[in-house]
């Protein structure tokens, strides 16, 4: 018996809430670095310095870690260009289901990316790899739960009619 057919609704990812959970979680990523950089190893540029040698190169690394402004911003473009990309996968992984997937799903995503950043990526960039911490692995899980959690308090929701569930018969 045939009843009719239902159609299924399919709930799309909203990419500007991607965006700007990438921007505003990558801004509090960039502070905590520069803050914990000072603290720990006493120098805030020490951060800048490690992601601005991804374009720019190893020779920038050695000490003294000041204030360069072509450091500064280099790293500003590599920084925010992985935060929004990062955004973007946390946002695609987690846009289905709210606000404590957002948040503890996003963590997870951050620790994936530490791993990536620290162990897969440093094959191509080799001098990144002492560089990995506590520090940095916390500050990336951070980074993670921030960027999935803005993303679902930021999330409009809209959803559209699944084009695969059309003409399916429901009993």
């Amino acid at each position: 018996m045939n009843l009719g057919t239902k159609e299924k609704l399919k709930q799309l990812m909203d990419w500007s809430a991607a965006l700007w959970g990438g921007f505003i979680s990558g801004i509090v990523f960039f502070v905590v670095n520069i803050l914990l950089s000072q603290i720990v190893l006493g120098s805030p540029w020490v951060y800048l310095r490690i992601i601005a040698s991804i374009i720019m190169g190893p020779r920038i690394l050695p000490p003294p870690a000041t204030f360069d402004i072509q450091v500064f911003f280099a790293a500003l473009i590599v920084h925010f260009a992985i935060s929004i990309i990062g955004a973007i996968i946390i946002s695609f992984a987690v846009y289905r289901w709210g606000l404590i997937v957002g948040f503890i799903g996003g963590g997870v995503l951050g620790l994936a990316f530490y791993v990536i950043n620290f162990y897969a990526l440093s094959f191509f960039f080799p001098w990144v790899f002492p560089y990995r911490s506590w520090i940095m692995m916390a500050s990336h899980i951070v980074y993670g739960a921030l960027a999935g959690g803005i993303y679902e308090l930021l999330e409009i929701e809209e959803f559209v009619i699944d084009e695969d569930s059309k003409g399916d018969d429901h009993v």
